[in-house]
């Protein structure tokens, strides 16, 4: 069993920076494929970004390409997203997730292991 916590969370001004940190707990951390998601109100649940257990390769949406880079340390059991030139329209809870397998997956339905979420308000 894994257990995600995020934090990192908060009111950003349009244009600015963010880091999302999410520690896990659990043995298999280091094996674990991991991703970030979003929910925006009255919206589904999205993809933002993913990284395989060794942190050898990356996706992203096309909406948060080259603005948001996502990375891991194995040693600490923590993953993290940082957030450049936020827009308003990236405004939403953002979620850690966290997979059985080593490889990344865009769907939200492919991953076992959910944080709590964390509060991202982008102003204009």
């Amino acid at each position: 069993q894994v257990q995600l916590v995020e934090s990192g969370g908060g009111l950003v001004q349009a244009g600015g920076s963010l880091r999302l940190s999410c520690a896990a707990s659990g043995r298999t951390f280091s094996s674990n494929a991991m991703g970030w998601f979003r929910q925006a109100p009255g919206k589904e649940r999205e993809f933002v970004a993913a990284i395989t257990w060794s942190g050898g390769h990356t996706s992203f949406a096309d909406s948060v390409k080259g603005r948001f880079t996502i990375s891991r340390d194995n040693a600490k059991n923590t993953v993290y997203v940082q957030m450049n030139s936020l827009k308003p329209e990236d405004t939403a809870v953002y979620y850690c997730a966290g997979r059985r397998l080593g490889w990344y997956s865009v769907r939200p339905d492919e991953y076992e292991y959910w944080g709590q979420g964390t509060q991202v308000t982008v102003s204009s």
